[in-house]
């Protein structure tokens, strides 16, 4: 391993909560921008500016909000569940998605509800929960068998954030809708 490497593993290992949250804020920031510039920039043709309120929006919650849920969430999962056998694999995955998910999108609605100044901060949630949730099903079962099967625990964060590049994107046309 080249020491630029060994430096991101020694950071991601020492300090998880911080250097996980910045990552997938970056990552999740990411996953908007692209959103916006397909939608402003590429099918319009009256090309317009990037909404940085909204991108703000988006590095907040995945930064100050999805990043730590998700490091304190899998710290915790591996610790309860250890190793890569099969049905340790299933049942964490399961878990995940039926134990961690649902609060996890509840926390996404009404976070961004509440940062977007709605008057009622759960109707988006009352609205999409079912349809966002039965969408991540079907993508994040086969993408978290993955993770815990093959990805190292310090990196297990950086991978779901790097896999929400596609997912978030879907979460923001369910959003948009």
């Amino acid at each position: 391993m080249s020491k630029v490497g060994k430096l991101i593993k020694h950071v991601f290992e020492k300090h998880p909560i911080i250097s996980n949250s910045v990552a997938y804020g970056i990552l999740f920031v990411s996953s908007e921008i692209s959103q916006q510039v397909v939608i402003k920039k590429i099918l319009t043709e009256e090309k317009e500016p990037l909404d940085k309120k909204t991108i703000g929006r988006y590095a907040v919650y995945g930064t100050l909000l999805q990043g730590p849920y998700l490091t304190i969430w899998f710290r915790y999962l591996d610790s309860k569940l250890k190793g890569t056998a099969y049905k340790i694999v299933t049942q964490k995955v399961l878990l995940d998605q039926f134990l961690a998910t649902p609060p996890l999108y509840c926390l996404f609605f009404i976070a961004m509800s509440l940062l977007e100044g709605r008057e009622d901060c759960t109707k988006e949630l009352k609205e999409k929960f079912l349809t966002t949730f039965k969408t991540s099903c079907m993508f994040w079962l086969p993408v978290q068998t993955i993770n815990f099967l093959l990805v190292p625990p310090s990196f297990r964060v950086i991978y779901v954030g790097t896999c929400s590049l596609t997912w978030v994107n879907i979460l923001c046309w369910i959003k948009r809708q």
